[in-house]
């Protein structure tokens, strides 16, 4: 296992440097270095590392959102607050519905399954996406208009909604009773839930780092540390209460930053740092879990599917900044921005197949291909688009 995680770093840091060198997003080196090293290509990485990836890629997960969060101030929230709103739902469910029929019509599914796969596929990828939005605000290219902010804040409450729905198709699938009133306004419940535990969670670090006096490293990990045992909490509480764990997340960098600015700038610094490593084992493990050959199983089809998806989540990202002081190259960028599918596709895409839903391998075969068309191309789009149609402060 310790040789699996010294040829993913060491190989993950060439291929970052690599396509950095040539202009390209470094996370897209290292998605490639997983498809080639994993066990669907030359299979390099132990099966110990596998096993444990989904781990690792959550803890990689919760250290974008910390520095997300860590990142976002009252002033840009309050800027982007309704565009945000009708981001992080309108573009999914018009994706997700939109597959849902077409898959009628292509694929010969009942509605249902549709919306099983529709949603599988609708969720945007907050590991490919919100990163890059983090150099933007480095950099500080469409900061005049807090775009990057728009685009991290709607991505983050996307998934919740994407999850939630195919949940509940899944349900109505197996024949469980779901009351789907119930489920979706467990939606907001859940965001809610997030939000007050991550108030919670953040207000206490800040006392508590008034009171002791902590170095600044394991100030870091007292942070991390809780941060994980949130998203754990949201397994526990799962049959009690949904709670949206990786807002609740996101909220604790933001209340930080908000009531003790000394201690965001440390935890910033600590933060960065990590993400170093964090951000190799995120992408290559992703792409570890991308089986090419299934993937390119689901053909033609399969790929009309994703582009009417993607096209009709276009349309609901225009209709979200409608009535913003968004030029059209700047709605044209959140468009872009909004293409990148990774990790929930890669968590959630096998599921139906486990749980004996008819064509559940045509079903994941798409959401591969999902991952193996959308991610380049979005974390591509991002890269060559931003300073073309963004304006830098």
């Amino acid at each position: 296992m310790a040789g699996s995680l010294a040829i993913i770093i060491i190989l993950g840091l060439l291929m970052n440097e690599l396509f950095e060198k040539i202009k390209f997003p470094g996370l897209l080196g290292m998605l490639i270095l997983g498809v080639v090293i994993g066990p669907y290509g030359i299979n390099l990485i132990d099966t110990g590392v596998l096993n444990i990836s989904s781990d690792l890629r959550k803890i990689a997960l919760i250290v974008i959102l910390i520095r997300a969060g860590l990142g976002i101030s009252t002033k840009e929230l309050k800027t982007v607050g309704s565009s945000a709103v009708k981001l992080s739902f309108i573009p999914g469910i018009m994706e997700g519905f939109t597959i849902a029929f077409i898959s009628i019509k292509i694929l010969g599914f009942s509605f249902i399954q549709g919306g099983i796969l529709g949603f599988i596929i609708a969720a945007v990828s907050p590991a490919v996406v919100v990163p890059q939005m983090l150099d933007l605000m480095n950099n500080k290219l469409g900061t005049n208009k807090s775009i990057p902010t728009l685009i991290i804040t709607g991505a983050s409450i996307d998934d919740v909604f994407a999850i939630t729905i195919f949940t509940t198709f899944l349900g109505l699938y197996s024949g469980s009773h779901i009351n789907i009133s119930m489920k979706l306004l467990g939606i907001p419940v859940s965001i809610l839930f997030g939000i007050l535990l991550g108030l919670i969670i953040g207000m206490i670090i800040i006392k508590i780092f008034k009171v002791y006096d902590i170095e600044s490293t394991k100030k870091v990990l007292i942070v991390l540390g809780l941060a994980i045992l949130l998203t754990i909490l949201e397994d526990r509480l799962k049959d009690i209460v949904a709670v949206a764990s990786l807002l609740g997340v996101m909220t604790m960098g933001f209340i930080i930053r908000e009531k003790s600015p000394d201690l965001s700038n440390i935890l910033s610094n600590g933060f960065n740092h990590i993400w170093t490593f964090a951000q190799i084992l995120l992408f290559v493990l992703v792409g570890a879990q991308v089986n090419t050959s299934v993937a390119f199983a689901s053909g033609f089809k399969g790929l009309i599917i994703i582009c009417i998806g993607l096209l009709a989540r276009s349309i609901g990202v225009l209709i979200s900044v409608k009535g913003t002081n968004l030029n059209y190259k700047e709605r044209l960028f959140c468009v872009i921005s909004y293409t990148p599918k990774a990790t929930v596709q890669a968590a959630i895409g096998s599921i139906p197949l486990a749980t004996g839903v008819e064509s559940g391998d045509v079903m994941l075969a798409i959401a591969v291909l999902a991952i193996l068309f959308t991610a380049p191309i979005g974390a591509l789009g991002i890269k060559l688009s931003c300073k073309r149609f963004l304006v830098q402060e």
